[in-house]
């Protein structure tokens, strides 16, 4: 028996480190605790310290503990930190790792000796099937995207019958025509019960089955976990809500965990309602938010502020404002380009100066809102000699469709007249392949699909902009016209050059496949309206989860963030627009050009994103950006500076014959005597003070910034009397 002053001591040091709401949320007593725990602010630290405490202290015994989380790393993360703190034998689990484990232990008894039926991998197989038998044709992608929909169904417990309203009501994006996917639905499960397998969404239902309708099953369950956990508890669904009621039968020592600013799967099901409601339906529920933010610099955390403050919403009333808790680092930057290529072509020179700076390359990434904009940076990297792997996806050339993309192009050589425009020859190529340059379809794989294939026409234009040369004697060269077979050459060159494998790289990356993870620098890449929000979101809600999306990329950065977005899709493209999600800038920032990659166009000048020197928060309002700080922040102004600064702005002003204001404005003037610049470039850093005004006025600013009087500057003879 461990003796009581070590098990005390134990849960002292538990408790050892943790900031105020962190103490809180551990030692709250037994019953229902809701943990609002905002990006970085160290939430599993906080609830594996709380099943920790309360085992050494005796108030739970760790066997009786359920601890639910969304991934089977997370999962392992909560074993490894419990087992760091001393504490063993809690069960950390996904909902479907759970309720697999217990049906396999009940199956004998619940299924009358017969062992539980097998799991499917997938749908796919199964939704083709039940669509042929409804008489519709289907390819995989849109075999995926049925099964989607399947998957929401049953999730949300929703049957097939009920199908048609329920996709109504959830004014959901459906792949075909509402009526025709309830007759798949209902078709795919007659074929899963004819071949004796069942699908995921079925073992929790059999889960719940056997628990609510099984009295001597739910004692067991219920008398083994007695205490539970849940992460992220703005991405449960009604299935799996369901689930944890049966669990706890009744029983309130729930501890939930979640941030309803990271609420981005609600297309698969699921619902922020369940955490956002929490005290309501946990009557005398102690709720605990975390905001102190352990991960981001507080320019990074103060971005992330600016722009889940304009949130609307149901989310938006258990909005988190972050408080950074690391020194100051850099300011996020944001990069304007003239098209793609150039954004891309940058994005690779950056990282590789810092790679070359000596940040890992592991410590970067580039983050996108779908996986078919990954190829430009996959190209671009290459190109740069910079290693990147790809997460949660496949390599641009290798995925399926593009593969077959190739073999079709390939195959078009021979039959499509060498003198067709090179943009016309991919697009009658690729309808072999059942691609088609109109709207893209419905339903998130069938759409993934079309715009990879999208992206092999807008390879085709970029190529087709600069043809080959052919030397005609004495030096000169004559252009030639682009065709599909060179095309289809440089697809197979880039191909091969971004097949070899890489183990250390920097990561590209969606923002749905970056949750949960962190880097020391982040790219945020395409930030334009169409984008970045997805022209695809049509209602508020929807626009709402694409500002969340942004919000969550934007604190996957500990250290260093740049944001950028291209005016153009592809050299000479139409204009776009920024996204409406990012802070409105002035064009103050630094002024630089920079070159945008041979034979492109410069980058267009650089805007800084301004934060506060005393807070670290974004500002935005042209006043705060002058002033360097928020306008609730103390000011740290020279009085006495400040009037000399108005005196020689008198002054100057009667001479120029000009209203003061034209010289200098009161905020700028604030500004100047509240930073007290030393030198030129700290000078003209101040929102307000261009190139112009620092020749005009920079030399005398600066004296009377040092010290010297108004009168040692611009003498009232000389004014009164001008030479």
């Amino acid at each position: 028996m461990i003796p009581r002053v070590a098990v005390h001591s134990a849960a002292e040091q538990v408790l050892t480190g943790l900031d105020p709401e962190q103490r809180t949320a551990v030692t709250a007593p037994a019953g229902p605790v809701c943990v609002l725990a905002g990006a970085g602010t160290g939430k599993t630290r906080a609830v594996t310290s709380r099943i920790a405490y309360r085992a050494l202290t005796g108030q739970i015994s760790s066997r009786h503990v359920l601890a639910v989380t969304f991934t089977a790393r997370a999962a392992a993360e909560m074993r490894a930190r419990l087992t760091a703190l001393g504490v063993a034998g809690v069960q950390a689990r996904t909902f479907h790792a759970a309720a697999l484990r217990q049906m396999r232990y009940f199956a004998p008894r619940l299924l009358h000796g017969r062992e539980l039926p097998e799991l499917l991998d997938s749908k796919v197989r199964l939704v083709t099937l039940a669509a042929a038998r409804v008489g519709l044709r289907t390819d995989r992608a849109a075999a995926r995207d049925l099964s989607g929909e399947i998957e929401w169904a049953k999730s949300s417990l929703v049957e097939p019958g009920e199908y048609v309203v329920a996709a109504a009501k959830a004014q959901r994006d459906t792949p075909h025509e509402p009526a025709k996917v309830a007759d798949v639905f209902a078709a795919y499960e007659t074929v899963k019960r004819a071949s004796g397998v069942i699908d995921f969404e079925d073992l929790l239902r059999a889960a719940v089955w056997g628990i609510e309708e099984h009295p001597d099953v739910a004692e067991q369950v219920r008398a083994q976990y007695r205490h539970f956990v849940v992460d992220e508890y703005q991405d449960v669904n009604p299935l799996q809500q369901r689930l944890l009621q049966a669990w706890l039968g009744g029983r309130d020592d729930l501890t939930v965990v979640g941030d309803a600013s990271q609420t981005i799967y609600s297309f698969t099901g699921a619902t922020s309602a369940h955490l956002v409601d929490f005290p309501r339906h946990h009557r005398g529920a102690v709720v605990v938010r975390l905001v102190r933010d352990y991960r981001s610099t507080p320019q990074v955390v103060g971005l992330a502020n600016a722009v889940i403050a304009q949130a609307r919403g149901t989310e938006a009333r258990l909005r988190l404002e972050l408080v950074g808790q690391r020194p100051p680092g850099p300011e996020p930057e944001l990069r304007i380009f003239t098209d793609e290529p150039a954004e891309a072509t940058a994005v690779a020179a950056r990282c590789r100066q810092l790679i070359a700076a000596g940040t890992p390359a592991r410590e970067i990434a580039v983050l996108f809102r779908t996986n078919a904009q990954s190829e430009a940076y996959e190209k671009a990297l290459t190109e740069a000699g910079v290693p990147y792997v790809v997460q949660g996806a496949e390599r641009f050339f290798e995925r399926v469709e593009v593969r077959q993309a190739m073999v079709a192009l390939r195959a078009a050589t021979r039959s499509i007249p060498g003198e067709t425009p090179l943009r016309a020859a991919v697009v009658e190529a690729l309808t072999a392949v059942g691609w088609a340059p109109d709207a893209p379809p419905a339903g998130g794989a069938a759409r993934e699909r079309w715009e990879a294939l999208a992206a092999l026409v807008q390879l085709a234009e970029e190529y087709a902009a600069t043809p080959p040369v052919l030397p005609i004697g004495e030096g000169a060269v004559v252009e030639r016209p682009t065709t599909l077979a060179d095309f289809t050459d440089e697809l197979h060159r880039r191909a091969a050059q971004q097949h070899v494998p890489t183990v250390d790289g920097v990561t590209l990356a969606s923002l749905h496949s970056a949750k949960g993870l962190e880097w020391d620098a982040v790219f945020l890449v395409g930030l334009a309206e169409g984008t970045l929000p997805t022209g695809y979101a049509k209602t508020a809600e929807q626009v709402e989860e694409e500002r969340r999306l942004l919000y969550v990329g934007i604190t996957r950065a500990r250290q260093w963030l740049w944001l950028s977005y291209a005016s153009a899709r592809s050299p000479g493209g139409r204009n776009r627009r920024p996204s409406r999600f990012l802070p409105q800038l002035d064009g103050s920032g630094g002024g630089e050009r920079a070159a945008a990659g041979p034979g492109r166009r410069p980058e267009r000048r650089r805007n800084q994103v301004v934060s506060c020197r005393i807070c670290g928060a974004t500002l935005l309002a042209g006043g705060d950006r002058k002033l360097g700080r928020c306008p609730t922040c103390p000011s740290d102004v020279d009085e006495e500076l400040l009037e000399r600064l108005r005196d020689w702005r008198q002054r100057v002003a009667g001479a120029q014959r000009v209203p003061a204001y034209v010289v200098f404005t009161d905020a700028t003037l604030t500004a100047l005597a509240e930073r007290r610049p030393g030198r030129p470039e700290e000078l003209i850093a101040i929102a307000g003070i261009g190139p112009r005004k620092l020749g005009l006025y920079g030399d005398s600013v600066l004296a009377l910034v040092g010290g010297a009087t108004v009168d040692a500057i611009c003498p009232k003879e000389s004014l009164e009397n001008p030479s």
